[in-house]
Order: C-alpha cells, then sequence, then structure tokens
C-alpha cells in the first residue's frame, strides 16, 4: 500500500487558514491532521472543536484528529460532531482505554492510540485488534519543528512485529520531525501513514513538498 501523508495544521498559517486548507485540498496528500493540546497533558494549547468543524466545512480530506488531552471520553462525541473522521487518544490520558476505543468506533469513526516516546509499544498488545491506527510520537508532544527521536526507530520495528503477529489492520503513524531526509527509512521499518507539518508549511512551495513526500 502506498504511504499516507497526512498534513498538520498546527504549524499553518491560522491568518489565512482557508487557504492553507485549499492548498491542502489541491495536494497529493490523503488526510488532514489535528492537534487538540489542552496545556494539561502537553505544555501547550492549540484549538478545538469551531476550529475542526470550519475546517470540516472546506476540506476534502478525511480530518485525522489527535488528542492531547485530559479525560478525551468527556468529549468525544463533541469531535464527531465536530467532523472527525478518525479520532486518536493516549494510552497515557486513558483509565479504561478499551472503553474509550469502543465509543469512538461507536460514533462511526476510526479508533487510534498515540503513545509518548517515553512509552514501549507493548502496552499495546492487547488493544491492538481493535485499532484503526497507532500513533508513535517521534517527538515528545506539545510543540512543532523539534528534532526527531532516532529511538523511534526500534519502538516502530516493534510495532510493526507486533501488528503482523496479530492480524491487526491497524495502519502505522509517525508525528515529530519527519522530512524527505528520513521518509524513507521510516516506511522501510513499517510506517503507513506520515504527519507532517512544519516541514511541509514552512516551505517555499508547500504543494512541491507534498508531492516530494507523497513519492518518495
Amino acid at each position: 500500500m502506498p504511504h499516507l501523508i497526512a498534513p498538520s495544521i498546527l504549524t499553518a498559517d491560522f491568518l489565512d487558514l482557508r487557504k492553507e486548507v485549499e492548498m491542502v485540498n489541491k495536494s497529493e496528500a490523503d488526510w488532514l491532521h489535528f492537534d487538540v493540546m489542552d496545556g494539561v497533558f502537553v505544555p501547550n494549547l492549540t484549538f478545538g472543536f469551531h476550529i475542526i468543524r470550519q475546517v470540516n466545512e472546506i476540506s476534502e480530506h478525511p480530518l485525522d484528529v489527535h488528542l492531547m488531552i485530559v479525560e478525551p471520553d468527556r468529549h468525544l462525541e463533541e469531535f464527531r460532531r465536530a467532523g472527525a473522521n478518525k479520532l486518536t487518544v493516549h494510552y497515557e490520558a486513558c483509565i479504561h482505554l478499551h472503553r474509550t476505543v469502543q465509543m469512538i468506533k461507536s460514533l462511526g469513526m476510526d479508533a487510534g492510540v498515540a503513545i509518548n516516546p517515553h512509552t514501549p509499544v507493548s502496552v499495546l498488545e492487547d488493544i491492538l485488534p481493535d485499532l484503526d491506527l497507532v500513533l508513535n510520537m517521534t517527538v515528545n508532544p506539545g510543540y512543532g519543528g523539534q528534532e526527531f527521536i532516532e529511538h523511534s526507530y526500534v519502538k516502530i520495528r516493534k510495532l510493526r512485529e507486533m501488528i503482523d503477529k496479530s492480524g491487526s489492520k491497524a495502519l502505522i503513524q509517525v508525528d515529530g520531525g519527519i522530512g524527505p531526509d528520513n521518509l524513507a527509512s521510516l516506511r522501510d521499518a513499517g510506517v503507513d501513514c506520515f504527519v507532517v507539518g512544519n516541514t511541509i508549511f514552512s516551505a517555499d512551495d508547500p504543494l512541491e513538498m507534498i508531492s516530494r513526500l507523497k513519492n518518495i
């Protein structure tokens, strides 16, 4: 399967967000990624339902929403109403992870689970058959433009082995420090979907950069 590219609007120009979304609409990207942060689970605040709802009105791509928040169960229905097609919660934020995953799926969304750089992939072994997506954070969550954590390769290979062995259909997604220099090696390690923010939105030609990433 060709790898997927999901531009993250975290580093987009919010003074001209319509233009940024319309650029992605014209591109070879597959999904549009949202990093929702609450200033509690991670040391940053971003955006919520209102932005997602408005972007949903003009986006031609599925909305891939990553919740870096505490108590995500309280907000699952609202994110669905806002337009989320794929909803990812953090293993570290969910006391009853299986229940949360089932709630996401019952609302008609694909269910993903994210893990922080320090969290071993082994914690997902029992939940893998229920997942559509596993997001392996390749930077410490909270801010865009960080450097890729090299140990991520070890985790990705282990995760790929676990998924293949379990028969799960979950896609492996990575987020943080992704660009032309490491995308091919990450794909070879087993990654299916790449969240890319700063590399795309700070490029002189974002459309060309998305095409370049897609066709590596």
